[in-house]
């Protein structure tokens, strides 16, 4: 019983770290999704094959293979430790490439529940003396939201699994502690134990997601 209460504490603390991840990833990404999402969708045809040449390469390579570049790239391009080798450091340099590999993700969930609504509701906006920002925040917003927010919380849940993949960087998260105890004390349950964690969490957030989704049902079409 002794053992069961200190890997639960332990995992507590990986956990800790997973969330931060995951909470400090959806900070960034979602509102900068809606500015890659801009980009691709501009009229300029510089920025928006700029914008998505680079939604492509990120969407076409495992992010595992980004956190590697984002971590360790900067130092070799520059001959220099950039991100530090402390915890903190480590768990900075997660955070900036799961930023950016989820803005890319959401950034086309954010344009194909945009170019979704009929035109005729920008036009009938511009009818009644709206501006375009009027439009698009009174008007479309809330539409789109609708919308994207079944394949929006695929992608969320899908983040707290990844949340795994900041290990390769030396970031103490959950899995890590995991394993941790299959080197140092030759325990595997712990290691599987951490999928309860993972699945409680998701499982909240499947139920909030299903209760924003009945909210906006009023928007259906």
């Amino acid at each position: 019983m002794q053992t069961f209460v200190n890997v639960t504490a332990n995992l507590m603390g990986g956990f800790r770290e997973t969330l931060i991840l995951f909470f400090y990833t959806l900070v960034f990404s979602l509102p900068l999704g809606l500015v890659v999402a801009f980009g691709s969708m501009s009229k300029w045809a510089p920025l928006s094959l700029l914008t998505r040449a680079f939604v492509w390469v990120i969407r076409g390579t495992p992010l595992m293979l980004q956190l590697i570049i984002v971590y360790y790239g900067p130092g070799l391009a520059w001959d220099m430790a950039f991100w530090g080798s402390s915890i903190e450091g480590r768990t900075i340099a997660a955070v900036a490439a799961f930023v950016i590999n989820y803005a890319c993700y959401f950034s086309e969930i954010y344009r194909g529940g945009i170019e979704s609504i009929p035109r005729g509701q920008y036009e009938a906006g511009q009818v009644l003396g709206m501006t375009k920002s009027q439009i698009f925040f009174r008007v479309i917003l809330l539409q789109v939201v609708r919308r994207i927010l079944a394949p929006m919380s695929n992608e969320v849940i899908t983040l707290v699994k990844d949340t795994a993949l900041a290990r390769i960087i030396g970031v103490i998260e959950l899995i890590y502690i995991g394993q941790k105890y299959i080197t140092a004390s030759a325990l595997l349950w712990p290691l599987f134990y951490t999928g309860v964690f993972y699945l409680l969490f998701s499982g909240l957030l499947t139920l909030l997601f299903r209760r924003w989704e009945n909210r906006l049902r009023y928007f259906a079409v």
